[in-house]
C-alpha cells in the first residue's frame, strides 16, 4: 500500500476507531489521542502493514495505549475511564457508540482491563485469540477477565439485565453490545469463535 492508501484509510476507519477507543477510555479527549497516536505509528510502519492486517494493527495499538494509559493514571491516583453520561451532542454520541446510556455507563463501573477485554470481543468481534494478541495476554486471561467484566456489567445493570452470555461466555441468544453492522454471536469459551452479539443494550 502506498501513502495515497493511508489518506484513504484515515478517512474511512478513524471514526469507528474513535469509537473503540472511547468505550475502552471512557473520554472522548482521551479518545482523541488515542487515535492520533494509532495514526502516526500506523503511518510509521505503513510500508510493511498488509492491507488485511490493517484493522486488527489499528485496535491492537488503541487497546494497548488505552489499558496502558489507565495503568499509569491507577499508580498516580488519577480517576480513569469515566463515561459521562450525556457528553456532548448526547443524539450523535448515541447514535457512534452504538450503546445504550444504560449499557454505557454501566462499562464505567468495569475497570480498564475487562472493558477492554469486553470491547474487543463484543464490539470489535474479536474472537479470544485475536483479543490476546491485541492486548498481549494470554487466552485464559481473556476469558477470566471476561467473565470478570460481565459480571460487573450485569451488577451494573441489575438482577434482570440480560447480556446474551453466561459467566463463562456462552451465548444464550440475547443481546450484549457490539458495533455497528455486526450481527454475531461472541463465544468466549474454549474454542474462541465468534457467533452473533450486540453490544447495543
Amino acid at each position: 500500500m502506498d501513502r495515497h492508501d493511508f489518506t484513504r484509510v484515515v478517512r474511512e476507519r478513524a471514526v469507528p476507531w474513535r469509537r473503540v477507543a472511547f468505550l475502552i477510555c471512557g473520554d472522548w479527549t482521551r479518545a482523541d489521542d488515542l487515535v492520533q497516536v494509532a495514526l502516526i505509528r500506523l503511518y510509521r510502519h505503513w510500508h510493511r502493514i498488509e492491507p488485511d492486517g490493517l484493522e486488527a494493527y489499528a485496535r491492537r495499538v488503541i487497546s494497548r495505549l488505552a489499558v496502558d494509559e489507565a495503568a499509569r493514571a491507577a499508580r498516580r491516583g488519577e480517576v480513569f475511564g469515566e463515561v459521562p453520561d450525556r457528553p456532548g451532542n448526547a443524539t450523535a454520541v448515541d447514535e457512534a457508540v452504538g450503546g445504550t446510556l444504560d449499557v454505557r455507563a454501566a462499562l464505567r463501573t468495569v475497570p480498564p482491563r475487562q472493558r477492554a477485554v469486553l470491547v474487543l470481543r463484543f464490539y470489535a468481534g474479536l474472537d479470544v485469540a485475536e483479543t490476546a494478541a491485541a492486548l498481549r495476554i494470554s487466552r485464559g486471561t481473556v476469558k477470566s477477565q471476561c467473565a470478570r467484566g460481565l459480571a460487573t456489567l450485569r451488577t451494573a445493570l441489575g438482577p434482570h439485565a440480560d447480556l446474551g452470555v453466561t459467566a463463562t461466555g456462552d451465548s444464550t441468544a440475547a443481546a450484549v453490545p457490539t458495533g455497528p453492522g455486526r450481527d454475531r454471536r461472541t463465544r468466549a469459551g474454549d474454542t474462541g469463535q465468534p457467533h452473533a452479539q450486540r453490544l447495543r443494550g
